[in-house]
């Protein structure tokens, strides 16, 4: 398959770059600045032409339209990973600034880059966009506050992922929102219960099973739907 990343150059994102060659993907890695991706781009010698890395950042509309230009189609499977936590968490800290940008990255930058991958994915028949949510985004899972911005960004990020489901459908291209879980990455610290590597191999598991009947929905890494 033809697969782009946003986020490409770490934690998650990079997992998924180095599962999806593995498997014969090509693969399209967006990332801020590639001039510092180093993991990202150690990946490129074992890749035998199959990585291309682009600089992206999600939050730009020339950004993201210089991306899409770059992207040939058709593309089979986008994965909108970009995405940041904001600080701090609790009620009396709250800085508008911050989450502002942690909407920005966390969920209007997934609309963007599906709008402007659109063509790419239609040319695919039967594409599939995977939004990289979280279990904190879910309001009917919320049991203990806080975490103000994210949860808030990654709830409007379902709600956007539930109309692309519907929005989408004439195009045949296929929306879920996927929790990866409390992951071992820089972002879920090292407290975390869940490898990157057994969350990101869980990903690509239940996206090959996801079909029509599933579009627009909320997913964990091992396919239980979540609630909302």
């Amino acid at each position: 398959m033809n697969v782009v990343i946003s986020g490409a150059n770490r934690g998650i994102g990079l997992e998924l770059v180095r599962q999806c060659l593995h498997r014969g993907d090509v693969v399209h890695a967006g990332v801020r600045s590639p001039e510092r991706a180093g993991e990202l781009a150690a990946l490129s010698p074992g890749a035998h032409g199959l990585l291309h890395i682009h600089a992206l950042e999600v939050t730009d509309e020339a950004s993201v339209k210089a991306f899409a230009a770059g992207i040939p189609s058709p593309v089979h499977l986008l994965i909108n990973n970009a995405g940041v936590r904001s600080r701090p968490d609790d009620l009396a800290g709250l800085d508008s600034d911050d989450l502002t940008r942690t909407f920005q990255v966390n969920a209007v930058a997934a609309l963007r880059m599906t709008l402007h991958l659109r063509p790419q994915l239609r040319a695919a028949g039967g594409a599939k966009v995977a939004n990289l949510s979280s279990n904190l985004g879910s309001i009917a899972d919320n049991s203990w506050g806080g975490a103000y911005g994210y949860r808030m960004s990654k709830a409007a990020l379902n709600m956007a992922t539930r109309s692309l489901g519907h929005d989408l459908k004439e195009d045949h291209i296929l929306a879920f929102a996927l929790s990866p879980g409390w992951v071992r990455t820089d972002m879920g610290g090292s407290e975390a219960p869940t490898a990157v590597e057994l969350s990101v191999s869980g990903l690509l598991s239940v996206l090959g099973r996801l079909g029509a009947e599933d579009t627009g929905g909320f997913f964990d890494f091992e396919g239980k739907r979540l609630p909302w």
